[in-house]
């Protein structure tokens, strides 16, 4: 009976570290059209969608104007954010291209580098983001997933966690100008 105990308890265990894994980004090795993040954010590209708490419920919905330049191995992204609050905020990413074909990426409210990897129609990020609310600030990890949908669209969905919990999601669809 013991026995029996300690192999559902493994059994158990198993699923459950399988069920928190991520998607590996070389899941969308076959997918297109190919994601070249220069090619699609060099020029003017729009943006909009929603942040949703962790319980699903939409709590802010945005628009973002995006101006991409290329120079070399080098993408600078000035991105305007514009809340249904009428908050407004800016962030301007450096992003540089490595021999290996990865990204790593700053910005000021980015705390250390963003690191990403584009494979297929898919591109993942993983940066920590110093986010303001109210009289402080919280250092939240994104998990960020980019999908190329064709030349013009792509969908963009962040999972937001704080100690290892998700604390929200961020939606947005980009259209290209």
């Amino acid at each position: 009976m013991l026995f029996r105990r300690i192999k559902q308890l493994v059994f158990l265990t198993v699923i459950t570290l399988l069920m928190g894994c991520s998607t590996s980004i070389d899941e969308y090795r076959a997918a297109g059209p190919e994601f070249n993040l220069f090619e699609y954010f060099e020029g003017e590209t729009l943006a909009w969608g929603m942040l949703q708490d962790r319980s699903g419920k939409q709590i802010r919905r945005l628009e973002v104007t995006i101006f991409g330049r290329v120079k070399g191995n080098i993408l600078t992204l000035e991105e305007d954010f514009t809340f249904d609050d009428g908050e407004k905020q800016q962030r301007t990413w450096v992003i540089t291209r490595t021999m290996d074909g990865s990204y790593i990426g700053r910005a000021d409210d980015v705390v250390g580098e963003a690191t990403g990897k584009a494979i297929g129609n898919a591109l993942n990020w993983q940066y920590v983001l110093r986010v303001p609310v109210d009289e402080t600030t919280y250092d939240i990890s994104f998990d960020d997933w980019m999908f190329r949908q064709d030349k013009e669209r792509m969908f963009n969905i962040a999972k937001m966690k704080k100690w290892g919990f998700t604390v929200g999601t961020l939606t947005l669809f980009f259209e290209k100008q």
